[in-house]
């Protein structure tokens, strides 16, 4: 039909299209570009992960096994060889020291003292800037600051804060009457002072957090709330805590870890003693202790021993949280 109109209207056929004259691809050519494409579209996702995973091996789970070789021989700092097998040896050894226990106890002490004022404070900060109020941004950003100083640089300051001769904390207790305590000497006001270095560091990083969760929680529940006459306290109590358990749950477990590796602020806070917690171990933390043992008494192979009790712990807590976050899920599921 159309050639026949053509035909009578006088109009030339249309020139023959390009993709006419293109010769068919051969059979053997097509076949290798599909097999080429298979291949790229099953290997790319690997390949883009490959870098990850090579990274991990080399600086992660290297040095993960190799510590755990390591805390089964006596291995000196800086001798050559493979070292004396000694098997449990060091654990034992470290079963048997006062000095790993007291170290325990004091990681766990000084976990207690900076993780629950730091994540009380947080949540208290956070649910002050959820509200509507004038610089809200403004604060939000000077939360943020203590958490980007340096460990050094926040340790010296308080050093010099929490200094038993011209401390200014000391000025303010005498003004109170009390008599000026030894922050470095004693145990328990050294370690309130380096808890302190912790929870001004930590505070606003944990509130801004929590912030991030308290803007998820829907608005009618603060509505129906309100409605039922609830006051802005028992709004928290009732709905804003329970709304953001599980970010309360993951704090928790991320400031516990934190605490076990506990390291900068107790060296720097101890000065000339602070390889060693004080002159008395009244501060050593784990992390110290390990530094210790491995560095200024070389002794690699029970170092490693403590960074394994370390991981062990971690893992531990980290299965306590999985325990309870299912326990909620299963809760809130029924």
């Amino acid at each position: 039909m159309a050639t026949s109109v053509r035909a009578k209207t006088g109009a030339s056929p249309p020139p023959p299209s390009p993709a006419s004259h293109r010769q068919a691809p051969a059979p053997g050519g097509s076949s290798w570009r599909s097999r080429l494409y298979r291949l790229d579209l099953k290997a790319s996702p690997y390949a883009f992960i490959a870098p990850f995973f090579i990274c991990f091996a080399a600086f992660g789970l290297f040095p993960l096994i190799y510590t755990g070789w390591l805390s089964l021989h006596r291995i000196e700092l800086g001798e050559t060889g493979t070292g004396d097998w000694r098997g449990f040896d060091n654990y034992t050894r470290l079963w048997d020291s006062d000095q790993f226990w007291g170290a325990l106890t004091n990681t766990f002490t000084m976990g207690v003292l900076s993780t629950v004022p730091q994540l009380m404070m947080a949540l208290g900060l956070a649910h002050l800037l959820n509200y509507q109020m004038r610089a809200r941004g403004f604060f939000r950003v000077a939360i943020l600051a203590p958490y980007a100083t340096s460990i050094a640089a926040a340790s010296l300051v308080f050093v010099q804060l929490f200094n038993t001769d011209y401390g200014f904390i000391n000025q303010l207790l005498g003004y109170v009457g009390i008599d000026p305590l030894m922050w470095q000497s004693d145990k328990w006001p050294a370690q309130v002072a380096i808890s302190a270095i912790v929870t001004w560091r930590w505070t606003g990083y944990n509130a801004l957090i929590y912030l991030a969760a308290m803007q998820a929680v829907p608005g009618d529940l603060y509505e129906a709330a309100a409605l039922d006459g609830a006051s802005r306290w028992r709004q928290f109590i009732s709905v804003t805590i329970p709304s953001i358990r599980p970010t309360i749950l993951f704090t928790i477990v991320v400031s516990t870890i934190g605490a076990t590796q506990l390291f900068g602020e107790p060296m720097l806070f101890g000065g000339g003693v602070g390889v060693t917690g004080g002159s008395a171990h009244q501060f050593q933390t784990l992390s110290l202790y390990m530094y210790e043992l491995g560095w200024p008494n070389s002794q690699l192979g029970r170092a490693a021993a403590v960074a394994w009790v370390m991981l062990l712990l971690l893992l531990l807590i980290g299965a306590v949280q999985a325990v309870i976050s299912r326990l909620n899920r299963k809760k809130l599921g029924s």
